[in-house]
């Protein structure tokens, strides 16, 4: 472990240190005399050398979701902006998890029929949602099932208050969880820090925007495979690596004084 683990440290250094050209000409050598390590063709699969994953179901019937326990992580380093009057997409979950301050609950929902839902509206075409109402809003997990994701960003953005802020996750890395004609809705994205980053500076150029990422190599392969949280440890889930992003985690602040 101390091995790979200083093996990539050594790699991240030369990527910012070495041109392009130099770093291919390393990775021939490597290839021409067998330098890597492992050797290839000598790593060992053991339980992973399958073709369907360990569960289907993200890891649900072992434990907690590995992007849940990053979503979860996100909303727990930004608990102090829920507040005031707070929307969450579905149910309010996470606004009575985490929350402070809350003094007014708002439930969206795309269509009839959730009992929890205060306001119906497809974010893509809503214009009967007041602008300015919302001093938070949690939007989990939905953006990569929204084709139109411009257009339910900016209303987002317009139904916050001045000194609001939406928090806002979206998977770097998964499975596909929803597709059309076998569910109600489809899946049409996957999102990069990058990619957010663009989307909300399009969007809204004068917000106030950071954007997270959750992940590395073990924890993006074993939600592939449909590991839980309980199967790793902490420090192994803890480990951040920028180039393998399983969840996005991205707070938005309206400036106080934005002008609708």
């Amino acid at each position: 472990m101390a091995k790979a683990s200083s093996e990539g440290i050594l790699l991240r250094l030369a990527r910012k240190i070495l041109p392009q050209r130099a770093r291919a000409g390393i990775v021939d050598i490597q290839r021409e005399h067998g330098l890597q390590w492992p050797r290839t063709g000598a790593v060992k699969f053991s339980d992973l050398r399958r073709l369907t994953p360990i569960s289907p179901i993200f890891g649900m019937e072992r434990g907690k979701p590995i992007d849940r326990r990053y979503i979860e992580a996100f909303l727990a380093e930004n608990a102090a902006d829920i507040r005031g009057r707070a929307l969450e997409l579905g149910d309010a979950t996470y606004i009575k998890r985490f929350g402070v301050g809350v003094t007014q609950i708002d439930v969206l929902h795309v269509v009839e029929g959730n009992p929890e839902a205060t306001i119906i509206a497809d974010l893509t075409n809503a214009d009967h949602i007041p602008s300015e109402a919302f001093d938070c809003i949690i939007f989990t997990q939905a953006l990569q099932m929204i084709y139109d994701m411009r257009t339910a960003m900016r209303t987002l953005y317009r139904i916050l208050k001045p000194g609001g802020v939406i928090l806002l996750t979206t998977h770097g890395t998964s499975k596909i969880a929803r597709r059309l004609g076998r569910d109600a809705w489809g899946e049409y994205w996957r999102l990069t820090a990058q990619g957010v980053t663009a989307l909300v500076n399009d969007v809204a150029p004068y917000a106030d925007l950071t954007v997270k990422s959750y992940g590395n190599v073990l924890t993006a392969s074993a939600f592939l495979y449909g590991l839980a949280a309980e199967d790793l440890e902490p420090r192994e889930l803890d480990a951040q690596d920028e180039d393998f992003e399983v969840i996005l985690g991205a707070r938005i602040r309206k400036p106080a004084d934005a002008a609708q």
